[in-house]
């Protein structure tokens, strides 16, 4: 999907966030309504999955407009429109009017192998949440138009870890000696699933981030014992595509 039309759906969200119908226990949906979250797909086959979006609704697409080829547990932007109530296991039937996939990527160990490709240019962080057990990062980085940049999550064994536990990371932006000042907008999730520990309820995270003012610390908490859910339509950032990976 281009930038246009991404900015297109982020603009009519925001015009219509106002008049969504409310939806009642008595399926009364309108057609015409239409929903944009941020979901997780969880795979069944190749024709077949579901959505979850971070509040916990389970989605079950019952029509589509658009071919989409799952991958289990793909970030996604689903703009939807709701055709039921409970059913089938399912807190809502849809209708996928469209979806494009959030850059989802595993958190990955900084090695000296690894260190140059990873990269370490600034990168200006607008936000982190934690939603369905990734942490979510809306950033700005300057595109020069000549390859896709990388953008990493990473766990720095090489500096000393903080001896209360806390999940130390940093995120990782290479931009491959772009020259140019223009900044664009990403959007990127990685997955803390494999942080989880038996014996523990939550992880303290510090994510270290080099923005064009320095090194900036972020903390962040993450309960995957406890009800870990984002507020939908919380957060739904202007992002663009083709420019990171």
């Amino acid at each position: 999907m281009n930038t246009r039309k991404i900015l297109t759906y982020i603009i009519l969200l925001v015009v219509m966030l106002g008049n969504f119908t409310a939806c009642s226990d008595s399926d009364n949906y309108s057609l015409n309504d239409f929903r944009i979250n941020i979901a997780t797909v969880t795979y069944n086959d190749s024709q077949s999955y579901s959505l979850l979006l971070d509040n916990g609704v389970k989605l079950w697409p019952a029509a589509s407009n658009i071919y989409y080829k799952p991958h289990d547990n793909q970030r996604v932007f689903l703009n939807y429109t709701i055709l039921s109530d409970k059913q089938g296991g399912y807190d809502h039937y849809i209708k996928i009017n469209d979806m494009w996939d959030i850059l989802t990527k595993p958190i990955i160990e900084l090695t000296e192998a690894n260190a140059d490709s990873i990269g370490h240019d600034p990168i200006k962080i607008n936000d982190f949440w934690i939603g369905n057990h990734f942490i979510n990062a809306e950033f700005y980085f300057n595109y020069g138009g000549v390859r896709p940049h990388a953008i990493n999550m990473v766990q720095n064994l090489q500096k000393k870890q903080i001896k209360n536990d806390t999940l130390k990371l940093e995120l990782r932006h290479n931009s491959y000696n772009s020259l140019s000042d223009r900044l664009f907008s990403g959007l990127a999730s990685f997955d803390l699933k494999p942080f989880r520990k038996e014996d523990k309820d939550s992880i303290p995270i510090q994510i270290k981030v080099k923005d064009w003012k320095g090194e900036q610390t972020y903390n962040l908490m993450y309960k995957y014992k406890h009800t870990n859910k984002a507020e939908v339509n919380a957060k739904i950032p202007t992002i663009t595509s083709n420019q990171y990976r």
